[in-house]
Formats: structure tokens, sequence, C-alpha cells
């Protein structure tokens, strides 16, 4: 059945449509935050349901905390590709792919 991914921040909803630098991808239910600002810092919480099954389950917070220092470090660049080898789809049916890059 298809899934659909909720992210809540210190358990409320959060919003990723309010602000561009978030987004969750419906792939693999992850959530990507762009630039962290002092304000992001918070409980998150993933929250899975699939309406077919009629079935919602919640993961544990995962804490998000700012450096005193401001330093990350460098971190090389990773690319990850998840494709299968063959996607097949129906004449005139949509098809996502999706594709991230990290580092710095």
């Amino acid at each position: 059945p298809a899934l659909s991914y909720t992210w809540l921040f210190n358990n409320g909803t959060l919003d990723v449509r309010e602000d561009g630098r978030r987004f969750v991808s419906q792939a693999t239910g992850n959530l990507y935050l762009a630039k962290v600002e002092p304000w992001d810092v918070g409980n998150y919480t993933c929250a899975v349901s699939s309406a077919e099954a009629q079935r919602r389950a919640r993961g544990s917070p995962t804490a998000l905390t700012l450096r005193g220092d401001g330093v990350m470090g460098e971190y090389e660049p990773k690319i990850e590709v998840r494709f299968p080898e063959t996607t097949y789809a129906a004449k005139g049916s949509s098809v996502r792919l999706e594709c991230f890059a990290l580092g710095k």
C-alpha cells in the first residue's frame, strides 16, 4: 500500500510548504533541511500513514541541536543513487525519480 510521510516538530505538524528550506521525500520519508537556523532546534518525529490499510505509526523523536562552536567540519560530497535497474511505467502515466547530493 502507498505510504504518506509527515514530520512533527515539537509535537505539532511541520508545514514544509511555508519554508522552501525544508522538504519531505514521499519516496523515502526523509526530511531535508537547508541552512539550519536557531528556530529549527527541537524534536522531530516521523509519522507514517497508509490510507489503504487505515493505519498510522510514529517513530521516536529525534532532537536537533546546534553546536556551540558553530563548526561542522568539511564533508566530502556524497551522491547516492537508489533507483532500481529498471523502472516500469504505463503509457501516459507519470513517473517521479528523485536525486539528492550532500556535501560541502
